[in-house]
């Protein structure tokens, strides 16, 4: 299940959350990391321009107005169809300073309901990436594991990215338009 931001951009500043969130299946059949990565990407894309988020965040509005069972009944609709909650947060680019000190790292944990095994949290903050990981100790009795692997994944990830092919199309230069993928070979 990922969160998927419903707030407009001109009203970033305001405090609270006002998300939807939406199912995404992760292709885990796709053994090429690039093409696994570019799947991702269209499937994220595909959802967050649907309807889901929105019908998640009014459904979950309403569920606040019900008595406790039933609410109870509709998050169980949601909670029984997750496996895990990921979730990421683009922070800022430039240093905070808070107290006079400056912030040098920042993390979230993603929030958890019910039997949800798996909760990823991912934040940008001054040109580095912090990851977070909470698992159900039953289901995951060696997180370790997981996070050991989280570096070796994401050089790697990012070293076969960086060697494809950018294609450049008119419109696109500076991050003004869509980037385009290009073909892949069915290994890399």
């Amino acid at each position: 299940m990922v969160p998927v931001n419903l707030r407009p951009p001109s009203e970033a500043w305001q405090l609270g959350n006002r998300f939807g969130l939406a199912p995404l299946v992760l292709p885990i059949g796709i053994e090429n990391p690039i093409e696994r990565l570019y799947a991702v990407r269209e499937r994220m894309r595909e959802f967050k321009l649907g309807y889901q988020p929105l019908l998640a965040y009014g459904v979950l509005a309403v569920a606040g107005l019900l008595t406790q069972a039933l609410q109870d009944a509709l998050t169980n609709l949601f909670l029984k169809k997750t496996t895990a909650v990921i979730t990421n947060l683009e922070g800022l680019k430039k240093p905070v300073r808070m107290c006079g000190s400056t912030v040098r790292q920042s993390i979230f944990w993603v929030p958890t309901a019910g039997e949800v095994g798996l909760g990823v949290s991912i934040v940008s903050y001054m040109g580095g990436v912090q990851f977070g990981l909470m698992t159900d100790s039953l289901r995951c009795p060696d997180p370790q594991k997981i996070i050991d692997r989280f570096g070796p994944e994401f050089e790697s990830l990012l070293l076969l990215t960086l060697m494809l092919p950018w294609a450049v199309e008119a419109g696109t230069r500076k991050g003004t338009g869509p980037w385009v993928p290009p073909t892949l070979p069915s290994a890399v």
